[in-house]
């Protein structure tokens, strides 16, 4: 993947980019739900209906034509209750398309993560003076166990806290 003397930029870079991907997952799933859902233009259509028959409803007179307006009123209510359903449907369709979406986003993030603990699992991601890290030496260079020695996980935490942050500060 790379050499040692890198790892910290490895690991930042795949951090940074595992957030910016997070931060444009709603942006994804709603995408991803239009291209997949064809139906928009049928509740269009119905929602146009609906106003055509409400104008007319409006242009008839209820005491002249009761019976006109009574069934015109009738498929009022039902194309309204179509469209209602319709809608719930899409709703939770779109739901289900963001679980997944964000089911698979932290699936890959949770193995590239694992991936690069196991590849620099044994090796510091890089070496600073003792005495910055001082009371936290041994945890910081865990798993590595170098004196001095920054850890992958350590390394994982800090670069996710600090690109968390920053793109926060940013959007």
């Amino acid at each position: 993947m790379a050499s040692a003397g890198c790892t910290w930029f490895v690991v930042l870079v795949c951090v940074f980019v595992c957030n910016l991907v997070k931060a444009l997952l709603p942006g994804l799933s709603s995408l991803l739900s239009k291209v997949l859902q064809k139906d928009a233009e049928q509740e269009m259509e119905m929602r146009s209906e609906i106003q055509n028959m409400r104008a007319e409803l409006s242009s008839i007179s209820m005491m002249d034509e009761f019976a006109r307006y009574a069934r015109l009123e009738r498929k009022i209510n039902k194309t309204t209750d179509k469209l209602k359903t319709h809608v719930k449907s899409r709703t939770a369709q779109q739901a289900k398309i963001k679980w997944i979406v964000n089911i698979v986003f932290y699936l890959l993030q949770g193995a590239l993560m694992v991936s690069l603990i196991w590849k620099y699992y044994p090796v510091p991601v890089t070496v600073v003076p003792s005495k910055w890290i001082a009371p936290l030496e041994r945890l910081v260079a865990f798993p590595s166990g170098v004196a001095g020695g920054v850890g992958i996980t350590s390394w994982l935490v800090v670069c996710n806290k600090v690109v968390a942050i920053g793109l926060h500060a940013v959007s």
